[in-house]
């Protein structure tokens, strides 16, 4: 989270993903973004490209490609007291608390009822 849009922003959360070793990718993984300057960068595609991905954007006035991130974004404003916070800070706090509770408690009717964890959890092939 930032106060401003940047192009630093969109990569830096590539760099973040690449750094974390929980994730692993499959083979054919993608990362999906709308059409904005910042994913139609040649920086931010190089930084896909060297994750191993390939890149995915919606279509001009194709609501249905963001259908999830609108939907999640809408519980978000509905389940937390972000119009309270006062600060940057403040948001980002209300933010990693609800990213918490979203991915490890909340339960999800399209995910077979499990937390977005228990999900990926469950498609992850045993090792």
């Amino acid at each position: 989270m930032s106060n401003r849009l940047t192009l630093d922003l969109a990569t830096d959360t590539l760099v973040k993903l690449k750094k974390n070793g929980k994730v692993k990718f499959s083979e054919g993984s993608f990362i999906h973004s709308d059409q904005g300057v910042h994913y139609t960068s040649p920086t931010f595609q190089k930084h896909v490209k060297k994750l191993g991905l390939d890149q995915s954007m919606s279509r001009r006035g194709n609501c249905w490609d963001n259908a999830p991130q609108e939907s999640f974004f809408g519980h978000f404003k509905d389940e937390t007291n972000i119009k309270q916070c006062h600060s940057l800070e403040e948001l980002k706090k209300e933010m990693r608390s609800y990213m918490g509770y979203y991915n490890n408690f909340r339960y999800q009717w399209n995910l077979k009822k499990m937390t977005p964890v228990q999900y990926r959890n469950h498609l992850l092939p045993v090792a």
